[in-house]
């Protein structure tokens, strides 16, 4: 695995913080930054891919036939208040 570095700034008490946390798991701050970072892109990686598989081959000119169908009128008001 290769490895890159990256100066990294952020403000005093966010990097105490995130010590204090790195001890309490008893890991380095870098390996606990490394994880977090990790964690992330999975999570967006994951998210950006369900995404695409939701929306299939759908296109622009899909959605614009739908809205279409729908008659031009205002909204109709919502009573807020719970009784």
């Amino acid at each position: 695995m290769s490895k890159a570095t990256y100066p990294l700034k952020q403000p005093a008490s966010v990097k105490a913080a995130a010590a204090r946390l790195a001890k309490e798991d008893g890991v380095s701050l870098n390996q606990s930054i490394a994880a977090a970072v990790a964690q992330k892109v999975g999570a967006v990686e994951t998210a950006a891919a369900f995404f695409r598989e939701r929306a299939g081959k759908a296109r622009p000119e899909d959605l614009h036939a739908v809205l279409a169908l729908v008659p031009e009128a205002a909204p109709a008001e919502i009573n807020s208040t719970r009784g």
